[in-house]
């Protein structure tokens, strides 16, 4: 089969369409013909292995220390399942399903195994490859955090970068909820975040939104990219500061990808999509994710 394989770390160019070995499902996995993917900021980080100082060496000595240990990269992926092992009984051969393989990657492949109770779901009926792989990432993520910050009914959240993948799963999940929604990002997104539900826009071109006079009981950074005491100062007494920098990997949870599931079945949740590649553009779409201009989610083609 054909995988995009990363032998070395390293610029997007060191990654290589290659063929090799078809994986071979154990008795509870099930075999997935790969349709779509995506590319994370944190697929990036890996590939160019630039984690912060202080995960070097304990990410090196998972990751690999010279070279990935497993140099097919990628998350996020939907497909067919193809096979299952004996012992699985909740998927079939030809069930539509999507998946986050986490850290066991595999995503950029033709073809992939999981197991049967990893984090894998039947797809809605409606939903294509693209737009349920777009999904899985930002919206495990997301609910992960809205946990820890126990986000319910009647609470103010404020979502910074609300644009990226983490941000525009954020606003909707935060709206099923019940709460009301404040998204810091560029003008020129505005409009995105709106149409996913956002009750206000904090262009963070034109003004600091911790100088404002609103408080929020949530401060939710989906990027990683402010700062702890900026954060903070614009929390209400009693309010929680979340963010994704120097979190390592989301405790998801295998009824997560079944929420996100209903919630795109009854348009509650939708997949946003800023470009598509092919397989064989996967260098271009690196390079794109890590200029730092995406806006929601980068997926590719499986041919």
């Amino acid at each position: 089969m054909k995988a995009i394989v990363c032998p070395k770390y390293g610029a997007p160019d060191v990654l290589q369409i290659r063929e090799v070995d078809m994986p071979l499902p154990k008795p509870d996995e099930i075999r997935v013909k790969v349709h779509a993917t995506t590319v994370t900021t944190g697929d990036c980080r890996v590939r160019a292995f630039n984690s912060p100082l202080s995960f070097w060496i304990p990410m090196r000595l998972f990751l690999g220390i010279r070279r990935p240990r497993q140099p097919i990269l990628g998350v996020e992926l939907a497909g067919e399942v193809e096979s299952a092992g004996r012992n699985v009984r909740e998927f079939k051969k030809g069930d539509r399903v999507f998946a986050l393989t986490g850290m066991r990657f595999g995503a950029y492949a033709e073809y992939a195994c999981l197991p049967e109770k990893s984090l894998v779901a039947h797809m809605p009926d409606h939903v294509s490859f693209e737009d349920a792989a777009a999904v899985a990432f930002g919206g495990t993520t997301a609910l992960h955090f809205y946990r820890k910050g126990n986000v319910h009914r009647g609470q103010k959240v404020l979502i910074y970068g609300a644009s990226g993948a983490v941000g525009t799963s954020a606003i909707q999940l935060a709206k099923h909820f019940g709460a009301e929604v404040t998204a810091v990002c560029s003008a020129a997104n505005a409009g995105l975040v709106r149409s996913l539900g956002a009750d206000h826009v904090i262009d963070y071109t034109k003004e600091n939104f911790w100088e404002r006079e609103e408080r929020y009981d949530i401060v939710f950074d989906a990027v990683g990219k402010s700062t702890k005491s900026a954060c903070t100062r614009a929390l209400a007494p009693g309010g929680r500061y979340l963010t994704v920098d120097g979190q390592g990997v989301a405790a998801e949870r295998r009824e997560d990808m079944y929420l996100l599931k209903e919630l795109m079945e009854n348009g509650s949740l939708k997949a946003v999509i800023d470009r598509r590649y092919r397989m064989e553009q996967i260098v271009e779409a690196h390079c794109y994710v890590e200029s730092g201009r995406k806006k929601g989610n980068v997926v590719v083609a499986i041919p």
